[in-house]
């Protein structure tokens, strides 16, 4: 069995991407976390698998500049599984593919029922892999070799997988329904920083007033600050339940916030100063929060019916046919169209023409094979709803 080792020299390191550089086709990437660990989303170990030069495990704290592998691999396809998880890690190193394949994606849109790694090698190469590491420490110095086989296992399969896929797409007639997904997964722009991220906080609903809400946020910004500062996943130093417990108990000392039976975690009490200090100065904010904060969201479909019976209808009439066209595709529904992207046209249609309802499509996001498969019969839906003389009675699914 092969000895996998970690690359953490720049020597190593350049003479690996030489390697990789004299491979033979397209490359499998693969990025392991510390989530739930640490408190950023980097990448501690990244995998890469090329035919002709083998599997190669390369440690970026370490090794820092990555622009040797980028140089060596940038203009060939990339192999993922769930792209979309990996890409933003990968761009913090500056490693940025041309072009993807997405064995995870490919898999939803051949309707594969379960499209977890483990399973899809399983379907499509016969080989069963073990997947008991995925949510360890992978910030741990040494790495264990237990863990480093199991991730040379996550790339050493992967473009056999992606062959395999990629015949199973051309058979269903689906290659140019992916090579869509896959460009419009790497064209996906960065998320944008959430609006006040603090009522993220489980068991916020609990938090009565402006002052009780801007006492959260305060203890939210205090631990946020402090996890950054200890390289820590936010949750492992104080539990959100423990944040919002101190918040409800509105102790009146620091002795007393000290007493809360569930303020606890590993910094609850080490750091009592710093969460007292944030108490206080909730308290004494002058800016509050807002108790209701507004968004885009649409109401939920149950209160459709009352609020607006035209879009209830619309959406009772075009959603089975959306479904059914997913199933005459063999896919699941939301890879053919997200389900809030119905729910919008139906709440808001454009003009009942097939041209106006493809711009809305595609100003929501859809690709363009999503809006051949889709647009005309959405339109049919929504004219036969402004139709019916009774609202349309469809179950829910």
């Amino acid at each position: 069995m092969t000895e996998y080792t970690v690359i953490d020299d720049p020597i190593e390191f350049k003479a690996a991407c030489e390697l990789l550089a004299a491979g033979t086709g397209p490359v499998a990437v693969d990025v392991e976390r510390a989530s739930g660990f640490r408190y950023s989303q980097r990448a501690y170990l990244v995998q890469v698998f090329r035919r002709d030069v083998g599997v190669f495990l390369f440690d970026p704290p370490a090794i820092g500049d990555f622009s040797p592998l980028q140089d060596a691999i940038g203009n060939v396809e990339w192999v993922f599984h769930a792209a979309s998880q990996d890409l933003p890690s990968l761009r913090e190193l500056d490693l940025d593919p041309a072009s993807i394949f997405d064995t995870e994606l490919a898999s939803r849109l051949l309707g594969h029922d379960h499209v977890g790694l483990a399973a899809v090698v399983e379907e499509t190469l016969g080989i069963t892999l073990k997947k008991e590491h995925s949510a360890a420490d992978w910030s741990t110095r040494p790495l264990p070799k237990t863990w480093l086989d199991y991730a040379a296992l996550d790339v050493l399969h992967l473009i056999d997988v992606r062959d395999a896929i990629a015949a199973e797409l051309d058979e269903q007639d689906k290659t140019e329904f992916a090579r869509q997904e896959f460009a419009a997964t790497l064209a996906q722009p960065p998320r944008p920083p959430r609006e006040d991220p603090w009522r993220r906080l489980s068991g916020l609903h609990q938090v009565k007033g402006a002052r009780g809400l801007a006492i959260a946020r305060s203890m939210w910004e205090a631990r946020e600050e402090y996890a950054q500062q200890e390289d820590t996943s936010p949750g492992r130093l104080v539990p959100d339940r423990s944040l919002v417990a101190a918040v409800l108990a509105n102790p009146q000392s620091k002795q007393a916030l000290a007493s809360v039976p569930a303020f606890t975690g590993r910094a609850s009490r080490s750091q009592l100063d710093r969460w007292w200090q944030a108490i206080v100065r909730g308290r004494e904010a002058e800016i509050l929060p807002r108790v209701r904060v507004s968004n885009d969201a649409l109401p939920p479909a149950r209160a459709w019916a009352e609020r607006n019976p035209e879009a209830d209808a619309r959406l009772k009439l075009a959603r089975p046919v959306v479904e059914a066209q997913a199933e005459e595709l063999a896919m699941p529904t939301e890879n053919l169209l997200k389900p809030d992207t119905l729910r919008r046209l139906a709440w808001t249609p454009p003009e009942l023409t097939t041209d106006a309802m493809s711009t809305a499509l595609e100003t929501l996001g859809a690709r363009a094979w999503q809006i051949e498969q889709t647009a005309q019969k959405i339109v049919d839906a929504f004219v036969e709803a402004a139709q019916s003389p009774e609202p349309a009675v469809v179950s829910e699914s």
